[in-house]
């Protein structure tokens, strides 16, 4: 055999037994809460099914973090801001803390309402749903995963409850209108994200980027930049964080926020002037200034995520656990200490274990993500929060932090196609043989930066010169600069994941509840 197939196999060896590796770690994981919580619940009724239970709400949460997680680190990682080993122990630290420190107590039994409790009377009928909506949820995620689609997991364990709970009530049980509403947030999400984060890297581009001096622009914007961010991320932390903790209204928040802001916007004057005398006059100097922003960004949205989405992974453990120890169907459940630990234990084992393939698909995967770009995706993700709670919209965090970065891929990729439109224009006007300075110029434009390419523009302009691009090659290199800045492939894959996940999920449910219904009992 060859030195390359040798090479090769090994390679594949290796890669077979890393993933031998984290399934047995999983493993180990699930059975062990089995274990614990059929020694907890030995000779109670329903105990079977509450450690059966709990070992799905544990492969439920090891899914979340596996693929929801990379929304809050992704881009931090793509932008070099922080390596990938960093961000999945920076993530899976402030993720279990967030679910520990501020999961809250108690749960709404029915995610988002959207079915009606009241007609399901029977107890073991709703452990049944509610085992079924888990299960569907954790599996469709864990497809999502496999295939490089980063999905909402609300609307994972949203589409598992409505199927599950058709199954058991008929079509007459689902909340239509809250389903409207969800479906609406497929759109609302990643738009408004998208437009939010696009809106800073533009401010960014023109204020600072494009100054002859991009250090001393960036000691005027780059703190207001960090106050915004300061006031958005203390107020998303206050308003969801924290809420079940230190419930705080909008106006109460915001002014906190605003008083944080403050003290960041001065300290960080200091810390801008002082950091760019270490860096050089060009964008990676620029881009240094927020690395440590980044880093907070990180940890911060983790903290928040594992406070608000532990609930996908135990809300319905806990509904489960209720309904055995009390014999009826509850709109709210107690969350026992024990399911928190499940929950928070599996989102960063998750993380560790299969974070890093969805971390790669939103950081490197969709668009080139430099360390102003990952700041805008960041800050778009508290501010789209901020907004569409204060309005009543639905929204998946998910979907604005994808958002995010297709809308600072696209406005480069309008930007950059928006100059390559003037130069083909130009090029109409000129006279000329010089065939091949237009190879070189056009291999010079397409390899530039923004303000490379108008100063490439202007020369154009100015020498007057031929450059003999036809209508049919003019429009080959415009599909060129789309396709080079943002993936149509990872946009197909992604969003046909997100239209296909409540469906998916639900059908995945009612299966599953009709297949483990008769088994079920208390």
């Amino acid at each position: 055999m060859s030195s390359k197939k040798l090479s090769e196999t090994d390679t594949a060896l290796g890669y077979a037994n890393n993933e031998i590796l984290k399934m047995g770690v999983s493993f180990v994981f699930l059975v062990s809460v089995l274990g614990y919580v059929l020694m907890q619940m030995q000779g109670i009724p329903g105990g079977f099914t509450l450690a059966i239970s709990a070992a799905i709400g544990g492969y439920m949460a090891m899914n979340i973090g596996a693929n929801d997680v990379a929304n809050n680190v992704g881009p931090a990682v793509g932008s070099k801001a922080l390596t990938l080993i960093g961000a999945i122990a920076i993530a899976a630290i402030f993720e279990a803390a967030g679910a520990l420190i501020a999961g809250g107590d108690v749960v709404s039994t029915i995610k988002k309402g959207i079915i009606d409790p009241s007609a399901i009377n029977d107890s073991t009928t709703f452990i049944a749903l509610m085992l079924a909506a888990l299960f569907a949820g954790a599996l469709w995620l864990n497809l999502a995963t496999f295939v490089g689609a980063p999905v909402s997991t609300t609307h994972s364990i949203v589409g598992g409850v409505l199927g599950a709970g058709i199954a058991a009530g008929g079509f007459a049980i689902a909340n239509w209108g809250q389903m409207s509403a969800i479906a609406a947030s497929w759109v609302i999400s990643p738009v408004l994200g998208g437009l939010i984060a696009a809106g800073f890297q533009l401010y960014i581009k023109r204020n600072i980027m494009h100054s002859e001096n991009m250090l001393q622009a960036a000691k005027s914007y780059v703190p207001v930049l960090l106050a915004i961010m300061a006031w958005s991320f203390s107020t998303y932390l206050a308003l969801k964080g924290l809420k079940k903790i230190f419930p705080m209204s909008f106006v109460d928040a915001s002014i906190l926020g605003a008083v944080i802001a403050i003290f960041v916007y001065f300290l960080s004057r200091k810390a801008v002037d002082k950091a760019s005398k270490k860096n050089k006059n060009n964008r990676d100097g620029v881009n240094n200034l927020f690395t440590i922003p980044l880093i907070f960004a990180a940890a911060l949205l983790s903290f928040a995520h594992g406070a608000n989405d532990v609930a996908n992974a135990v809300g319905p453990l806990a509904a489960i656990a209720d309904a055995i120890q009390n014999h009826g169907v509850s709109a709210k459940a107690a969350i026992p200490l024990w399911v928190m630990i499940v929950g928070a234990v599996g989102i960063a084992l998750g993380l560790l274990l299969f974070g890093p393939k969805l971390i790669r698909t939103v950081g490197t995967e969709i668009t080139d993500i430099d360390k102003s770009r990952a700041f805008c995706v960041a800050l778009a993700a508290s501010i789209t929060v901020i907004i569409a709670s204060q309005l009543g919209l639905p929204v998946s965090s998910t979907h604005i932090a994808v958002g995010g970065v297709f809308g600072v891929g696209f406005l480069r990729e309008y930007l950059r196609f928006n100059s390559a439109v003037k130069l083909h224009k130009i090029a109409e006007q000129h006279e000329g043989k010089e065939r091949q300075r237009l190879e070189k110029f056009l291999e010079d434009f397409q390899n530039a930066d923004l303000k490379e390419m108008e100063d490439l523009i202007k020369e154009a302009k100015a020498k007057k010169e031929k450059l003999g691009i036809n209508k049919k090659d003019r429009k080959r290199l415009k599909s060129v600069y789309k396709e080079q800045l943002v993936k149509r492939s990872a946009i197909k894959k992604i969003v046909t994941a997100w239209i296909v996940t409540v469906p998916c999920s639900a059908a995945l449910a009612a299966s599953i509840f009709f297949l483990i219904r008769p088994w079920i009992s208390v």
